[in-house]
């Protein structure tokens, strides 16, 4: 790892190629501590998260990204580490939400930490309940840092947060990987194509979000409904213990 090349501008962290520069030879578990950090820790919202996994898939079939050498990674090794580190950080995530609770976040707004982003996380986890919520937040920037603590706080059972977890690391992980390692292999100059792609995936990934905002809705609507809000805890609750 060679310090020289550490990053000095802040916003310069959320470039995957930074990162990947910097872990240089380790680069494969660097990418891993990155997930599980990323999952599992509230500084982790800060690191680059489907940006850096569609770059490593990248990687895995070149060798040179913007005229920068970067070392090769290892597609196998990313496929099995990948979904194990992201299960483990959001393991740590729902244990430490479970164990301390509120005061987990409570404190004051920083550059690394807003109360607005646990406030967007609770509202995914009330609109589409505990299972959806965790899969989906896979694919959602910050949130799926912030879930996963929440999800423990707020009482969903270990055993059923784990296999939702399970599925949710497997399809966002993999799925990255694998679409970065197909275009590295198959389209030509790359490289230029890494912005536009993380674009693409961003609104592919909010689709599904969208779809069940807009069910959501028209449950509202509907006269005989039972405010599923009411029936669940909040973080803003009086009640909440």
């Amino acid at each position: 790892m060679d310090l020289s090349t550490l990053p000095l501008d802040i916003t310069e962290w959320l470039h995957p190629q930074a990162w990947l520069q910097l872990f240089g030879t380790f680069a494969t578990i660097g990418v891993l501590a990155i997930i599980f950090a990323e999952t599992g820790l509230l500084f982790g919202c800060i690191l680059p998260g489907d940006s850096l996994l569609f770059t490593a898939g990248i990687l895995t079939a070149v060798s040179t990204i913007n005229g920068e050498e970067f070392q090769p990674l290892s597609l196998p090794w990313l496929l099995v580490g990948g979904p194990i580190a992201a299960i483990a950080g959001a393991q740590l995530g729902h244990f430490l939400g479970a164990r301390y609770g509120r005061k987990l976040f409570d404190r004051p707004d920083s550059r690394i930490f807003k109360q607005e982003w646990v406030e967007k996380a609770e509202h995914y986890f009330n609109r589409f309940g505990p299972a959806k919520a965790v899969v989906l937040a896979r694919f959602i920037p910050i949130v799926r840092t912030f879930l996963n603590p929440l999800a423990g706080m707020l009482g969903m059972s270990t055993r059923r947060f784990f296999i939702w977890n399970c599925i949710g690391a497997v399809i966002w992980t993999d799925s990255l990987f694998l679409l970065g390692h197909f275009l590295g292999s198959e389209v030509p100059h790359v490289d230029r194509y890494i912005l536009p792609g993380v674009a693409v995936i961003l609104v592919l990934s909010v689709i599904p979000i969208i779809r069940e905002v807009m069910k959501g809705r028209k449950a509202d609507r509907s006269p005989d409904k039972n405010d599923p809000e009411e029936s669940r805890p909040s973080l803003s609750g009086d009640s909440y213990r």
